[in-house]
């Protein structure tokens, strides 16, 4: 039996997005905003199409965004049942990150402002 790791770079990885094939990017994605359609008692068949397409579709979704993984954030990132979750757990981590080091270069560029503006004054001083 093939791993996960095998099925998943099968997917053929998506092109950069530059405006063209925006129907091939929205089907991926769409799972990422849409709830999972619920099972019910009396399912018809458009019911039962529809969530079995939903299903598929979040493979397909989660499937490239492994593909597109290192093998480390791969390991750590397999687990997770939905793409949504997939997506999520990345949001949560990145954002966090890369907030944070915007904040850390601001407050470099703050405090070597301030060690400028402390050399210029003490520079006017001395003359």
């Amino acid at each position: 039996m093939a791993t996960l790791r095998e099925m998943t770079s099968n997917f053929q990885k998506l092109d950069d997005f530059e405006g063209v094939g925006f129907r091939r990017w929205q089907k991926v994605v769409h799972v990422l905003n849409t709830p999972y359609p619920a099972e019910t008692e009396n399912e018809t068949l458009t019911q039962a199409r529809r969530r079995s397409k939903f299903k598929n579709d979040d493979y397909i979704c989660r499937g490239h965004i492994w593909n597109s993984m290192s093998d480390a954030l791969f390991d750590v990132y397999q687990g997770l049942e939905s793409a949504k979750e997939l997506w999520e757990a990345l949001e949560n981590k990145y954002i966090f990150e890369d907030a944070s080091s915007k904040n850390f270069i601001v407050n470099q560029f703050n405090n070597y402002k301030m060690v400028e503006e402390h050399f210029v004054l003490d520079q006017l001083h001395e003359i």
